[in-house]
Order: C-alpha cells, then structure tokens, then sequence
C-alpha cells in the first residue's frame, strides 16, 4: 500500500475517513478480481489430503511443501489436458505447455511468477525457482516476462490459520487450486483412532471448460501424487 495516507474529515457514522491510494501491484489486482468475478462462471471442488506421506517427502527432499503441490499439479494436468487451457470466445483452447503461475501472499507482496515447463522439472528445480521467486518479489525485483504465460495457477494459503479458500479462476487459465496448511487430526486405520496429518485442496473451476467430472479426475490425480510414498 502507498505510504501517502491521507485522514479527511468526514462527520457521520463512520468517523474519521483515511484516504489510502492503491499501489501498482494493488490496481492490477483489484482489476483482475473484478474482471474473474464478473467474466468467469466459477464451480469450487474441496478434497482432503492424508499429508504423512507429504510430510516425509519433505524431509527427504529438503524442498518446501508448495514444490511438491507443484509437481503434484504438474503432473494432474497432463493426466486432465481440459484443465490445462481456457475458454475463449466460444471456443477451447488446450496448451501444449504446463506452465504454472504461483501466487505469493506475504505483508505487502502479492505476485503470481510462473514457473515455465513444470512437468519438466523435478521437486528439487522447482523449490529452488519459488525461492529465488519469494526472494525477488519480497525485493520487488521480479519483471514482466516472470509474471506472464502461465497456464494455470496454485496459491499457496498454508501459512494462514485458514480452513477453506475459494481462489479466483485468472483469465486465459481454466482452473486455479489453493492448498491450506496440513493439520494434525484423528484417523481411524484398523478399526483404531490414531494420530494423522491433512491437508485441503481447493480448486476453482470456469465451469464453460472444466465440468464436474474433469474437476474431480484432476483432485484425484493430484490426491494420489501426493499420497504416494516415493518422490
């Protein structure tokens, strides 16, 4: 946000009125939000993830939790082609590529880079560009070429105490998918309550492209990568 806050006056209810101006970053969000909401007929699809096996790759990868939703979605879109494009005037289009846009929310940054070919790229590449990523756009140093070409997106929402997120379906993507933070919970394995780790998934859909049945083979697909044991 812009540090030229300006209080005016303003009696009535609401009292004392601060006029804040919106950065760049800001208006270009403001625009995109307004043109997904008002363009783009949005279906949201919710599943939970068993996180034990997302959690020791973790370990054994030394790479972060989103590199792994990545690669997981990555992988999903391949397997669900329809996901991986976009309507456009009354017609599919269907990418070749799997490039995928990562949205970074922190205080004060908030920035979708792409990162280009992530099919084509293991766990350990793909937690090293979302860190040069974070770092450049804590900075503001990331530039245009970083920011476009994406064709499809993840947002990272695990560092909020938030239980469900319904993203927003950018233009020219076909689907968006939200992870929240894993969560330690009960699991009944063999007839017994024992300690278990979740996760959530959340996609948002353009309905115009990706149906229902789409929608779910693509949380299945993601769901099985990272329920697996082996990277």
């Amino acid at each position: 946000m812009s540090d030229a806050a300006t209080p005016i006056s303003e009696p009535g209810l609401k009292g004392e009125v601060t006029i804040d101006e919106p950065g760049r970053a800001e208006r270009a969000v403001a625009r995109r939000s307004a043109e997904s909401r008002a363009t783009i007929p949005t279906v949201e699809y919710t599943v939970d993830v068993a996180a034990e096996a997302l959690l020791e790759r973790e370990g054994q990868t030394g790479c972060g939790v989103p590199a792994i939703v990545i690669a997981a979605a990555a992988h999903a879109l391949h397997a669900v082609p329809r996901v991986n494009g976009a309507y456009r005037d009354g017609r599919y289009e269907l990418y070749s590529r799997v490039n995928v846009g990562v949205t970074i929310v922190e205080t004060g940054v908030y920035a979708t880079p792409t990162i280009f070919d992530a099919d084509r790229k293991p766990v350990l590449e793909l937690g090293g560009e979302l860190t040069d990523f974070y770092a450049r756009a804590r900075e503001d140093a990331l530039h245009p070429p970083d920011l476009t070409g994406a064709t499809f997106t993840v947002i990272d929402s695990s560092t909020f105490d938030v239980t469900t997120a319904t993203p927003l379906v950018q233009s020219g993507q076909a689907a968006t998918l939200a992870f929240g933070p894993i969560r330690g919970v009960p699991v009944v394995r063999n007839g017994q309550v024992v300690p278990g780790s979740t996760m959530q998934l959340h996609l948002a859909v353009d309905h115009r492209i990706v149906y229902g049945h789409h929608a779910a083979s693509f949380l299945e697909e993601v769901k099985a990568f990272l329920e697996e044991a082996d990277v």
